[in-house]
């Protein structure tokens, strides 16, 4: 029987990377679930994260806590008010971009990988975020695999080279939200609102739950969180 490789899988909690999960899992690979706590307004999408480490039966799954709240510079780990739909200009990179997230965010999970003996990392950045995000780009990801090679052990002696997946890079929410359906993700389980209410409901209003809203719509699907549950 062939061995199944291990890979490790960065789970947000949210409906992309939920969808990378089981992506990774269909195409063979033993996941590893890494979550981060890393100062964010509300915990969750941990809680999400956790939900769907399980019904997907990960390996195991690690919930690293970092304090990125020291420095702010971001509306989702500060004070600063999270915009509401259309108060961002398209071009604009918004503020809830969080300062080198994904720089750190991938070298904690390079340094598990390294222990694991992996060379597969998997991110769930899609095609909305490569226009926004400077940390959700493909030169971003080409770069990132350039120094892991140079910086690890198995990189430097010729034993990895590693490889970073952002299979989503090319699809908008609602293509990745059909996907999503045909692998089973359970909606239910996942989180997108950037300031959720006071009870623990969505917003309704902030870009992520517009986004996530039209996604449904145009798949002609129905969000569970429609109807008041949460992860």
């Amino acid at each position: 029987m062939t061995q199944r490789k291990p890979a490790v899988v960065l789970l947000s909690g949210g409906i992309d990377s939920a969808t990378v999960l089981a992506l990774a899992i269909e195409r063979g690979f033993d996941v590893h679930a890494l979550t981060f706590r890393y100062g964010q307004r509300h915990e969750i999408e941990v809680r999400a994260a956790h939900q769907l480490a399980q019904h997907f039966g990960v390996v195991r799954h690690i919930v690293t806590e970092l304090g990125l709240r020291e420095f702010g510079g971001s509306a989702l780990t500060s004070e600063l008010e999270v915009p509401r739909h259309g108060e961002t200009a398209p071009e604009a990179i918004p503020v809830t971009y969080v300062p080198a997230r994904n720089t750190i965010f991938l070298s904690l999970a390079l340094a598990w990988a390294e222990v694991l003996g992996a060379q597969d990392l998997f991110i769930g950045a899609n095609a909305d975020d490569t226009q926004s995000y400077p940390d959700c780009r493909g030169e971003f990801f080409r770069a990132f695999e350039r120094m892991g090679d140079l910086a690890t052990r198995d990189g430097v002696g010729g034993k990895q080279r590693l490889t970073i997946h952002a299979p989503l890079s090319e699809l908008s929410k609602a293509d990745t939200v059909r996907l999503a359906q045909r692998l089973g993700v359970p909606f239910g389980h996942t989180w997108s609102c950037y300031d959720p209410a006071v009870g623990g409901q969505p917003c309704r209003v902030c870009d992520a739950c517009v986004i996530r809203s039209r996604a449904f719509a145009s798949s002609e699907l129905k969000d569970p969180l429609d109807s008041g549950a949460a992860p």
